[in-house]
C-alpha cells in the first residue's frame, strides 16, 4: 500500500520504489512512446515524403525543421501551464494535441499541409518531453533518482531500437500516411492510462495563481527558436558567414541574453527560472545533457547517413543495422539506475562519457570495406555506454530541488539537451559537407565520415573531464526513511 507524497510505508524496504510510481511511469512511457516513434520514424522518410509531393529537399527538410522549432516554442511553457492546469490534466490535453497533429498529418495533401500539421504535433510534444519527468520525479519526491531516470528514458531508449525498422516497414509495405496512423494506439492507451493512474492535481479554485512572463516568453521563445533555426540553416548556407544563419544566430544571441538578465535579476516567477544553475547539481548537469545532445543527436544522423551513402543500404537495411546501439541503450538503463543510487551520478557518469568516446572511434576509421560484425559490436558498446551518460546527468539535476522547483529543472535539462542536439547536429553536418566536396566513389565519401566522427570523439571527450562537477555518492538517508518495522535503525 503506497502512502502519501511518495514516502515508504513502516514496515517498507526503503531502497523500494512505491508501485504508485512504478505505475505512474508506466502510463507516462506509453504517451511518451508516440512521441519518440514519431521523430525517429519520419527521419528516415524525408527522401519518400519529397517524391510523394514533388518538393524538393530545401522544402521537405522543414516537415523536421518545423517540428523542432515548435517544440522549442512549448517547452518553457510547461512548468507555467503545470501550475494553472494541473499535470494530469495538461498530460491529457498535450496528448490529445498530439493526436490531433498526427491526424491531420496523415490526412495532409501537399508539403505545405503536412509541415503545418508537423508544428502542431511539435507544440504538443514540446510540453510532454519535460512534463513527463517532472510527474515522475514529483511523485518520487526526489528518491532513488537513477531508478526514476532508468523508468524516463525507456522511450529515448527505444526510439532508435524500433523507429527507424518501424518507418522502413511502413515505407515498404504500406503508404507513408500510417508513420502518422501508427501514433493513435499510442496515444489513445496514452490517454486512458491517465485517467486511471494519474493523481488528480490541479490548483485548488481561488488559490494562488502564477502568472505568465509574458515579457520573458518574448523573449526565450523567439530567441531559441531563431538559435535552432540558424543552426539548422548551416548545413544549406555559406557556412556561418551566410545571412540566412547569421542574422538568426545574432538575433537569438541577444533575445536570450535578455531573457538571462532579466530571468536573474527578476524578483518574481520567471517563464524558466535560470537561478535554479545556483544548484551545483543543475549548472552541471546541464553542460553534460548539452555535451550528451552533441553525442547521441550528432551521430545518429551521420550513422544512417553512412550505411546509406557509402555502403549502399536502403532506409530499411540502415535502421536494422542501428538495432544494437539501440537494444545497449536499453539495456543499460536499470544497472546505470542502480548503480547511479549507490554510489552517486558522477562515477557513472565518467565512465559512460569515456566509454561513449572509445565506441566511436571505430567509425572513425570507417572505410567503404568495414566488416559488419566489428560496427554492430562497437554499436552494441556506445548503446550501453549513452544509455547511461545520458540516466546519470538527468537524475544529477533533481538531486537536493525542493518539489516547486522540480519543473522548471525539467524544462531547462530539456532545453540543454535538444539545443546540444541541434548543435551537435549542425557542427558534424557542416564538417561531413565540407569533406564531401569533390569526393568521387565510395572510399573518398568514407574518408569525409571519417573526419565527421573525429568530431564526435573530440566533443564527446570534452564531457570526461566536466563529469567530475556532478555530485559524487549520495549521503545517508534521513532517519525516518531508515525505519524498516517503525523503530530507527542505526546506519
Amino acid at each position: 500500500m503506497s502512502t502519501p507524497h511518495g514516502t515508504a510505508p513502516a514496515g517498507a524496504d526503503p531502497d523500494r520504489i512505491d508501485p504508485a510510481v512504478w505505475r505512474m511511469g508506466a502510463t507516462l512511457v506509453v504517451g511518451a512512446l508516440a512521441v519518440v516513434f514519431d521523430t525517429t520514424v519520419v527521419s528516415v522518410a524525408l527522401g519518400d515524403l519529397g517524391k510523394e509531393f514533388d518538393a524538393p529537399p530545401a522544402t521537405i527538410q522543414w516537415v523536421s525543421t518545423g517540428y523542432l522549432l515548435a517544440v522549442f516554442v512549448t517547452i518553457p511553457l510547461a512548468a507555467w501551464a503545470q501550475s494553472r492546469c494541473g499535470g494530469r490534466r495538461l498530460w491529457i490535453a498535450a496528448l490529445g494535441g498530439f493526436l490531433l497533429g498526427s491526424v491531420l498529418s496523415a490526412l495532409a495533401w501537399n508539403a505545405a499541409s503536412l509541415i503545418v500539421f508537423r508544428v502542431v504535433q511539435g507544440l504538443a510534444g514540446g510540453i510532454m518531453m519535460p512534463l513527463t519527468a517532472t510527474l515522475l520525479m514529483q511523485a518520487a519526491k526526489g528518491r532513488h533518482p537513477g531508478k526514476v531516470m532508468a523508468i524516463i528514458t525507456v522511450p529515448t531508449a527505444l526510439g532508435p531500437i524500433l523507429g527507424p525498422v518501424l518507418g522502413g516497414l511502413v515505407l515498404h509495405l504500406a503508404d507513408w500516411r500510417w508513420m502518422f496512423f501508427v501514433n493513435i494506439p499510442f496515444c489513445l492507451a496514452g490517454s486512458w492510462l491517465a485517467r486511471r493512474n494519474l493523481p488528480d492535481d490541479r490548483p485548488e479554485p481561488g488559490g494562488p495563481r502564477v502568472r505568465l512572463d509574458v515579457v520573458g516568453l518574448l523573449l526565450f521563445c523567439p530567441g531559441v527558436t531563431a538559435l535552432v533555426y540558424a543552426l539548422s540553416r548551416i548545413e544549406g548556407s555559406a557556412g556561418l558567414t551566410g545571412a540566412g544563419v547569421l542574422v538568426p544566430l545574432l538575433g537569438g544571441l541577444a533575445l536570450v541574453g535578455g531573457f538571462t538578465v532579466r530571468s536573474l535579476t527578476r524578483t518574481g516567477h520567471a517563464l524558466v527560472d535560470l537561478r535554479l544553475f545556483r544548484h551545483r547539481g543543475v549548472a552541471s548537469s546541464g553542460t553534460l545533457l548539452f555535451l550528451g545532445g552533441i553525442a547521441l543527436y550528432g551521430p545518429m544522423m551521420l550513422l544512417p547517413l553512412y550505411f546509406q551513402q557509402v555502403r549502399g543500404e536502403d532506409a530499411l537495411g540502415a535502421g536494422l543495422l542501428l538495432i544494437p546501439q539501440g537494444v545497449g541503450a536499453l539495456l543499460a538503463r536499470g544497472l546505470a539506475g542502480r548503480y547511479m543510487d549507490r554510489v552517486g551520478p558522477r562515477p557513472v557518469a565518467v565512465t559512460a562519457f569515456a566509454f561513449v568516446a572509445v565506441a566511436t572511434v571505430p567509425f572513425a576509421f570507417v572505410t567503404a570495406g568495414t566488416g559488419e560484425p566489428l560496427l554492430m559490436a562497437a554499436l552494441f558498446v556506445r548503446g550501453v555506454a549513452l544509455g547511461a551518460a545520458m540516466i546519470a546527468p538527468m537524475g544529477a539535476a533533481y538531486v537536493g530541488l525542493p518539489h516547486q522547483e522540480i519543473p522548471d529543472a525539467g524544462v531547462l535539462t530539456r532545453i540543454a539537451q535538444q539545443v546540444g542536439g541541434s548543435v551537435g547536429i549542425a557542427v558534424l553536418a557542416v564538417v561531413l559537407q565540407h569533406g564531401s566536396l569533390g569526393a568521387h566513389g565510395a572510399n573518398a565519401l568514407a574518408d569525409a565520415f571519417d573526419r565527421a566522427f573525429w568530431w564526435s570523439v573530440a566533443l564527446t571527450a570534452l564531457a570526461v573531464p566536466l563529469c567530475l562537477l556532478l555530485p559524487g555518492r549520495p549521503g545517508p538517508r534521513p532517519l525516518a526513511e531508515k525505519t524498516r518495522t517503525g523503530t530507527a535503525v542505526e546506519a
